[in-house]
């Protein structure tokens, strides 16, 4: 009866070790990525024709191994009752903010996570 004791203890306390592990890249993930070095000018692209039940994708920079990658478009499924908003880098204060394409539910182009009247299409 002392080690099945045992057991259950160690199972647990690595089950919950290892959920701890899973939740800390998720809020790491959140914070836009910050650099000092712009994005070059975006590629010109050729746009293929729409094609049902799909949203288009511009090309866009990432930023990877210290240095700035073109990812080509892509089309990607679309939500319904979603907008996406493509991925795109903003400058602020001489350094660069990259936010990844997402998707809106109320179309007003502010993250559902930080908007306080979400689902508002009507919202200034």
């Amino acid at each position: 009866m002392k080690k099945l004791a045992i057991s259950l203890s160690i199972g647990a306390a690595t089950f919950l070790s290892m959920g701890a592990a899973m939740t800390v890249p998720t809020t790491a993930q959140a914070q836009p990525l910050v650099i000092q070095v712009a994005p070059p000018p975006p590629r010109a692209e050729r746009v293929p024709p729409p094609r049902r039940g799909y949203v288009w994708a511009p090309g866009h920079y990432e930023w990877k191994r210290g240095r700035h990658v073109w990812v080509r478009g892509e089309f990607v499924r679309a939500r319904p009752g979603y907008a996406y908003r493509a991925p795109q880098w903003r400058e602020n204060n001489g350094r660069w903010e990259y936010n990844r394409g997402r998707w809106d539910r109320d179309g007003d182009g502010v993250p559902n996570r930080r908007d306080r009247n979400p689902n508002n299409p009507y919202r200034n």
